[in-house]
C-alpha cells in the first residue's frame, strides 16, 4: 500500500482560530476569575459560574464556581460555545433551557467578554438547577385542581436531546456528540448516505466548531465509514461554494493572526 505524504494532503480551507492572547485579555480573565467567586457565593447552591478564556479553545474552563454541572477547570467548551466561535461569537444567550443527562433542568445564560478592542476575550456563564422550583410548581398546580386546569397549558419543556448546550467534560465525549447530532440531523444511516449526504454533515461539523478540536478529520472519517483524504476533499468543495467575498476576509484575517503572533 501506497503512503501518502504529508505534500499530497490537501489543505484545509480557512476556519476560526482561537483568538490570540492580548494584555488587556490576560487582565480581563485575571479580574472575571475573582469576579466567578464573587458572583457564587452571592447566588443560592444551585447556581453554577463558569468562566471560558477564549484564546484556550477547545480546554477553555478557566474558573468555575458551584457544582451543578461538575466540571472543573481545564474541562472543554460547550457544544453552544464551540459553534458560537465560529461565527465571531456575535450572539448573547441569555435565560435559556438546558437539560442535564440526568434529566435536570436548568436556565443558563452567557456573555461574551471583549477587550478594548472588540475583540472577544472570554465567556461567562451562569446555570441555575430549577428543577426542584420546577417540583414545587406542580405540587402547587395539582393542589390548585380545576383552578391551574382553567389556565392555558405551556408548552413542553424541551427533552435532553433537544436542548440547545450540551455540558460535557471530556473533549472527546463532546466531539462524538457534535458528530452523532450533525449524522443524526440528516436522518439517513450512515451506510445508506450518498456523497452529498456526508458532504452535509461534514458542513454542519464545520459550522458547529469541530474542526476546532483534535483528531477532528480522524474521528470524523472514521464514522463516515470513508478516508482522511475524503474528509479533506469534502472540506475543500465546501470551501470552494462558500462566497469569495468571505474567502478572501478569512484568508486575511489568517494572515492578519499570523503576523501577529510572529512579532
Amino acid at each position: 500500500m501506497t503512503q501518502r505524504t504529508s505534500t499530497d494532503r490537501p489543505s484545509l480551507p480557512a476556519s476560526f482560530e482561537p483568538p490570540a492572547p492580548s494584555i488587556d485579555g490576560e487582565r480581563l480573565i485575571a479580574v472575571f476569575s475573582d469576579v466567578v467567586q464573587l458572583i457564587g457565593q452571592a447566588l443560592p447552591a444551585s447556581s453554577e459560574v463558569v468562566l471560558h478564556d477564549l484564546s484556550r479553545l477547545p480546554n477553555s474552563i478557566v474558573a468555575v464556581h458551584g457544582d451543578v454541572t461538575g466540571r472543573r477547570k481545564g474541562d472543554p467548551a460547550t457544544d453552544l460555545l464551540l459553534e458560537e466561535a465560529m461565527t465571531g461569537f456575535a450572539t448573547q444567550h441569555l435565560g435559556y433551557e438546558t437539560v442535564l443527562p440526568d434529566g435536570r433542568r436548568l436556565t443558563s445564560s452567557t456573555m461574551i467578554i471583549r477587550d478594548v478592542a472588540g475583540a472577544p476575550v472570554a465567556a461567562l456563564c451562569i446555570n441555575t438547577d430549577v428543577s426542584s422550583w420546577i417540583a414545587v410548581r406542580k405540587i402547587a398546580e395539582s393542589m390548585l385542581g380545576s383552578v391551574a386546569a382553567a389556565e392555558p397549558a405551556e408548552p413542553a419543556p424541551a427533552g435532553p436531546s433537544e436542548t440547545p448546550e450540551v455540558f460535557l467534560r471530556d473533549v472527546d465525549e463532546l466531539a462524538a456528540h457534535l458528530i452523532h447530532q450533525a449524522i443524526a440531523d440528516s436522518d439517513i444511516p450512515v451506510e445508506q448516505m450518498k456523497k452529498e449526504h456526508k458532504v452535509e454533515v461534514v458542513q454542519k461539523l464545520k459550522a458547529r466548531g469541530m474542526f476546532l478540536l483534535r483528531d477532528a478529520v480522524e474521528m470524523i472519517a472514521e464514522s463516515l465509514q470513508v478516508s482522511r483524504f475524503t474528509i479533506y476533499n469534502y472540506l475543500n468543495e465546501i470551501g470552494d461554494t462558500e462566497p469569495e467575498a468571505s474567502s478572501r476576509r478569512s484568508a486575511s484575517t489568517a494572515r492578519t493572526t499570523r503576523g501577529t503572533r510572529e512579532t
